[in-house]
Protein backbone atom coordinates (compact mmCIF):
# COMPACT_ATOMS: atom_id res chain seq x y z
CA UNK A 1 0.00 0.00 0.00
CA UNK A 2 1.36 3.64 -0.58
CA UNK A 3 -0.19 6.88 0.73
CA UNK A 4 0.02 9.92 -1.76
CA UNK A 5 -0.45 12.98 0.00
CA UNK A 6 -0.22 15.97 -1.99
CA UNK A 7 0.64 19.62 -0.31
CA UNK A 8 -1.90 22.66 0.03
CA UNK A 9 -4.43 24.65 1.97
CA UNK A 10 -7.69 23.47 2.48
CA UNK A 11 -10.84 25.81 1.06
CA UNK A 12 -12.02 27.98 -2.11
CA UNK A 13 -9.76 31.01 -0.64
CA UNK A 14 -6.62 28.51 -1.62
CA UNK A 15 -7.94 26.76 -4.33
CA UNK A 16 -5.79 27.87 -7.34
CA UNK A 17 -2.73 28.85 -5.20
CA UNK A 18 0.53 28.53 -6.49
CA UNK A 19 1.09 26.29 -3.03
CA UNK A 20 -1.90 24.29 -3.44
CA UNK A 21 -0.41 22.26 -6.66
CA UNK A 22 0.07 19.40 -4.64
CA UNK A 23 -3.49 19.28 -4.21
CA UNK A 24 -4.21 19.97 -7.90
CA UNK A 25 -1.91 17.23 -8.28
CA UNK A 26 -3.78 14.59 -6.47
CA UNK A 27 -7.06 15.31 -7.85
CA UNK A 28 -5.83 14.71 -11.68
CA UNK A 29 -4.77 10.99 -10.36
CA UNK A 30 -8.40 10.47 -8.64
CA UNK A 31 -9.56 11.67 -11.51
CA UNK A 32 -7.75 9.10 -14.13
CA UNK A 33 -7.79 6.15 -11.43
CA UNK A 34 -10.43 4.00 -9.75
CA UNK A 35 -10.27 6.20 -6.75
CA UNK A 36 -13.73 6.27 -4.33
CA UNK A 37 -15.34 9.54 -3.59
CA UNK A 38 -12.74 11.79 -1.41
CA UNK A 39 -13.70 11.54 2.80
CA UNK A 40 -13.07 13.03 5.63
CA UNK A 41 -10.34 10.73 7.49
CA UNK A 42 -7.07 11.29 9.35
CA UNK A 43 -7.77 15.26 9.19
CA UNK A 44 -7.83 15.15 5.64
CA UNK A 45 -10.13 14.55 2.75
CA UNK A 46 -9.11 10.64 1.51
CA UNK A 47 -9.70 8.67 -1.22
CA UNK A 48 -9.05 5.08 -1.73
CA UNK A 49 -8.60 2.90 -4.70
CA UNK A 50 -6.35 1.15 -7.04
CA UNK A 51 -3.14 2.48 -9.38
CA UNK A 52 -2.25 -0.41 -11.28
CA UNK A 53 -2.17 -3.76 -8.91
CA UNK A 54 -1.29 -1.40 -5.77
CA UNK A 55 -3.75 0.06 -3.06
CA UNK A 56 -3.26 3.60 -2.64
CA UNK A 57 -4.66 6.18 -0.51
CA UNK A 58 -4.69 9.78 -1.47
CA UNK A 59 -4.67 12.34 0.72
CA UNK A 60 -5.48 15.63 0.81
CA UNK A 61 -4.50 17.54 4.72
CA UNK A 62 -7.42 19.74 6.03
CA UNK A 63 -4.94 21.11 8.53
CA UNK A 64 -3.30 23.75 6.46
CA UNK A 65 0.26 23.56 5.56
CA UNK A 66 2.15 24.17 8.48
CA UNK A 67 0.51 21.36 10.21
CA UNK A 68 0.14 18.72 7.26
CA UNK A 69 2.15 16.67 9.36
CA UNK A 70 -0.38 15.70 11.89
CA UNK A 71 -2.78 14.50 8.89
CA UNK A 72 0.07 12.52 7.38
CA UNK A 73 1.59 10.50 10.43
CA UNK A 74 -2.37 10.11 11.69
CA UNK A 75 -2.77 7.94 8.18
CA UNK A 76 0.54 6.05 8.53
CA UNK A 77 -0.01 4.97 12.04
CA UNK A 78 -3.72 4.42 11.25
CA UNK A 79 -2.61 1.97 8.22
CA UNK A 80 0.49 0.61 10.30
CA UNK A 81 2.76 1.92 7.49
CA UNK A 82 6.31 2.98 7.73
CA UNK A 83 8.19 5.95 5.66
CA UNK A 84 8.88 3.56 2.34
CA UNK A 85 5.01 3.90 1.85
CA UNK A 86 4.96 8.11 1.74
CA UNK A 87 4.89 10.33 -1.28
CA UNK A 88 4.72 13.85 -1.06
CA UNK A 89 3.34 16.17 -3.63
CA UNK A 90 4.39 19.52 -2.98
CA UNK A 91 5.43 22.58 -4.60
CA UNK A 92 9.07 23.75 -5.06
CA UNK A 93 10.30 27.30 -5.60
CA UNK A 94 13.95 26.12 -6.73
CA UNK A 95 12.63 24.82 -9.51
CA UNK A 96 11.26 26.41 -12.84
CA UNK A 97 8.00 26.15 -13.61
CA UNK A 98 6.40 22.93 -14.63
CA UNK A 99 9.69 21.14 -13.94
CA UNK A 100 9.14 17.57 -11.75
CA UNK A 101 11.82 15.79 -9.63
CA UNK A 102 11.54 13.07 -7.25
CA UNK A 103 13.68 12.59 -4.56
CA UNK A 104 14.06 10.12 -1.29
CA UNK A 105 14.77 12.38 2.23
CA UNK A 106 16.49 15.40 2.17
CA UNK A 107 15.68 18.89 4.13
CA UNK A 108 12.79 21.27 4.01
CA UNK A 109 14.08 24.02 1.89
CA UNK A 110 12.06 26.00 3.77
CA UNK A 111 8.62 24.56 2.73
CA UNK A 112 6.68 24.52 6.29
CA UNK A 113 4.39 21.50 5.08
CA UNK A 114 7.68 19.35 4.84
CA UNK A 115 9.06 20.98 7.58
CA UNK A 116 5.83 19.32 9.98
CA UNK A 117 6.00 16.36 8.02
CA UNK A 118 9.38 15.47 9.25
CA UNK A 119 9.25 16.75 12.25
CA UNK A 120 6.34 14.46 13.09
CA UNK A 121 7.70 11.39 10.97
CA UNK A 122 11.68 11.86 9.92
CA UNK A 123 12.98 12.48 6.51
CA UNK A 124 13.33 9.39 4.69
CA UNK A 125 9.75 9.48 2.48
CA UNK A 126 9.37 10.53 -1.07
CA UNK A 127 9.03 13.81 -2.41
CA UNK A 128 7.88 14.74 -6.22
CA UNK A 129 8.76 18.19 -6.54
CA UNK A 130 6.92 20.37 -8.95
CA UNK A 131 8.51 23.87 -9.55
CA UNK A 132 6.50 27.06 -9.62
CA UNK A 133 9.64 28.92 -10.27
CA UNK A 134 11.01 32.00 -7.62
CA UNK A 135 9.73 35.34 -7.69
CA UNK A 136 13.18 36.47 -7.23
CA UNK A 137 13.27 38.04 -3.78
CA UNK A 138 13.04 36.19 -1.02
CA UNK A 139 10.61 38.75 0.58
CA UNK A 140 7.96 37.95 -2.24
CA UNK A 141 7.98 34.10 -1.23
CA UNK A 142 5.15 34.35 0.72
CA UNK A 143 2.62 36.52 -1.09
CA UNK A 144 3.62 34.48 -4.61
CA UNK A 145 3.01 31.15 -3.41
CA UNK A 146 -0.21 32.26 -1.74
CA UNK A 147 -1.24 33.84 -4.64
CA UNK A 148 -3.59 32.05 -7.77
CA UNK A 149 -1.71 30.88 -10.68
CA UNK A 150 -2.17 32.87 -13.50
CA UNK A 151 -3.99 32.52 -16.50
CA UNK A 152 -1.03 32.42 -18.58
CA UNK A 153 0.60 29.23 -16.25
CA UNK A 154 -2.65 27.04 -16.78
CA UNK A 155 -1.35 25.36 -19.77
CA UNK A 156 1.51 24.20 -17.85
CA UNK A 157 -0.28 23.49 -14.62
CA UNK A 158 -2.77 21.44 -16.22
CA UNK A 159 0.29 19.58 -18.16
CA UNK A 160 1.91 18.94 -15.12
CA UNK A 161 -0.47 17.31 -13.58
CA UNK A 162 -1.94 15.27 -16.51
CA UNK A 163 1.71 14.02 -16.78
CA UNK A 164 1.95 13.11 -12.99
CA UNK A 165 -1.47 10.89 -12.94
CA UNK A 166 -0.41 9.55 -16.52
CA UNK A 167 2.75 8.31 -14.43
CA UNK A 168 1.46 7.69 -11.26
CA UNK A 169 1.31 3.72 -12.20
CA UNK A 170 5.21 3.64 -11.99
CA UNK A 171 5.49 6.16 -8.57
CA UNK A 172 3.20 3.16 -7.27
CA UNK A 173 5.24 0.71 -8.36
CA UNK A 174 8.54 2.45 -7.01
CA UNK A 175 9.47 2.49 -10.45
CA UNK A 176 10.82 6.20 -9.46
CA UNK A 177 13.36 6.81 -12.31
CA UNK A 178 10.49 6.20 -14.98
CA UNK A 179 8.16 8.12 -13.03
CA UNK A 180 10.63 11.22 -13.33
CA UNK A 181 11.80 10.03 -17.34
CA UNK A 182 7.99 9.47 -18.06
CA UNK A 183 6.42 12.90 -16.47
CA UNK A 184 9.70 15.27 -18.40
CA UNK A 185 8.93 13.60 -21.45
CA UNK A 186 4.99 14.09 -21.36
CA UNK A 187 5.22 17.78 -19.63
CA UNK A 188 7.97 18.52 -22.82
CA UNK A 189 5.59 16.75 -25.41
CA UNK A 190 2.55 18.96 -24.32
CA UNK A 191 4.41 22.14 -25.32
CA UNK A 192 5.85 23.09 -22.06
CA UNK A 193 9.13 21.07 -20.42
CA UNK A 194 12.11 23.37 -19.54
CA UNK A 195 10.66 26.71 -20.12
CA UNK A 196 6.73 26.72 -20.04
CA UNK A 197 5.03 30.01 -20.94
CA UNK A 198 4.41 32.04 -17.67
Amino acid sequence: MLVIAGLGNPGARYARNRHNIGFLAVDAIAERGRFGAFRARHQALAAEGLIGDERVILLKPETYMNESGRSVSQALRFLKLDLAALAVIHDELDLPPGKVRLKVGGGDAGHNGLRSITAHLGSGYKRVRVGIGHPGDKALVHNYVLSDFAKSEAGWVEAVCRAIADAAPLLAAGQDASFQNKTHLAIEAAGFGEKPSA
